[in-house]
């Protein structure tokens, strides 16, 4: 009996240090496959973290955007600032751009950022680096975020294609290297690096809670180029105006209910077409402080919005004294304004963002499609000014 009892009390031992082991093991599998950051040899692998998706309409129907163009960002602490009153220039450095972006997130709450153009390349030694300093107000926010490339951010150490695809795997990004799986054939011949398509469903609980009712283009507008033996700016090339082109009649095609009309689109590319040259003759929201910087190459990108039919604003950047909206064939272009301390500006002149918010119409049930698009900046000011707000598009 007692060796009985001596056996039973020895394998009830054996029993509870064998639970406790797979416990154990399970909670290290536990903390190495779902936690933020697994060990591989001695690195620590950082896995990234995804927004909310898909793009949302608030429960109140709307939603914002907040452009950040011409961050120019560098290397932190000892990247001075260009163009600011001599009083400022002592401690005045990346950090300022950092605490602009941070204060501007505040204030706004916006669902979405947009960047154009991004590091300084020449001033950021390590490219990857300057990228996750320069986007950190916006992982550190959990909103998601979006970027396309300008004409400095391949300066550095990466080329195109391989900052849109760190951008893209940065916790919170929405970015795209190029169009997605149902887009191969245009993904394998499309130019450039960061044309890509987000959709913006309706407000939770609304009838057009599972469509989408705005649609958000993202175009790589290149660096420089060669053209007939001379240098200049990149432009925005014919496979992405068709791919775009396409993109566009699938969804205007999709939306054939009458309580669901064809969602309006916005475009975000970098360096500006020829054609914004004529708003200087024409009335405009904003300054027109310097001559428009743009390709010799007057490719078609007008003319394929205006045929689409669907694009109303299109949001750009690269010169940063100008910050004016004006109309060319009945869509918006909106220039976002210098944002960032170490690109060039106008002393005495705040860095600036641009925000877009569109707001959808009340039904008699719900929320149902767009209704109007506004737009307004905000200034690096003491009470961050609001100014020019003028209304983009109304249904």
């Amino acid at each position: 009996m007692d060796s009985y009892n001596t056996t039973k009390q020895k394998n009830w031992k054996n029993s509870l240090l064998y639970l406790t082991f797979i416990v154990a093991i399970l909670h290290l599998i536990h903390q190495s496959h779902f936690s933020r950051k697994l060990i591989i040899g001695n690195e620590k692998v950082h896995i990234k973290k995804n927004p909310q998706l898909p793009l949302r309409f608030r429960s109140d129907g709307t939603f914002k955007i907040l452009q950040v163009a011409d961050m120019h960002y560098g290397s932190g602490t000892i990247t001075r600032c260009r163009d600011v009153l001599a009083s400022e220039f002592e401690f005045c450095s990346d950090l300022n751009t950092t605490m602009f972006l941070k204060r501007i997130i505040q204030a706004e709450t916006p669902d979405f950022i947009a960047f154009t153009d991004n590091i300084f390349g020449s001033s950021a030694p390590d490219a990857a680096e300057s990228l996750f300093e320069a986007f950190g107000p916006a992982m550190e926010s959990g909103l998601p975020w979006a970027a396309i490339l300008g004409n400095h951010d391949q300066e550095s150490t990466m080329n195109r294609e391989e900052l849109m695809s760190l951008i893209s795997h940065m916790d919170y990004s929405v970015s795209q290297i190029n169009p997605l799986a149902d887009s191969l054939t245009d993904s394998a011949k499309i130019d450039g690096f960061g044309n890509y398509n987000l959709r913006v469903y309706g407000a939770p609980g609304s009838i057009l809670a599972n469509s989408s009712v705005l649609n958000l283009f993202f175009l790589d507008s290149g660096d420089r180029a060669v053209y007939q033996g001379i240098r200049t700016y990149g432009w925005i090339k014919d496979s992405q105006l068709q791919w775009m082109r396409r993109v566009s009649h699938e969804l205007q095609g999709q939306e054939q209910d009458p309580l669901h009309p064809t969602p309006p689109a916005l475009a975000f590319f970098h360096i500006p077409i020829p054609e914004v040259r004529q708003l200087f003759y024409k009335e405009i929201v904003g300054r027109f402080q310097e001559g428009v910087a743009c390709s010799r190459v007057n490719s078609p990108v007008l003319q394929t919005f205006v045929s689409m039919g669907d694009v109303k604003a299109v949001f750009i950047g690269h010169d940063h004294k100008n910050d004016f909206c004006g109309n060319l064939d009945g869509i918006w272009f909106c220039y976002g304004g210098g944002f960032g301390y170490h690109g060039y500006g106008k002393v005495g002149w705040p860095r600036r963002a641009r925000i877009i918010l569109a707001e959808l119409q009340k039904g008699k049930m719900s929320w149902t499609s767009v209704q109007r698009i506004m737009t307004w900046k905000r200034l690096d000011d003491e009470k961050l000014s609001k100014i020019d707000e003028q209304i983009l598009w109304n249904r």
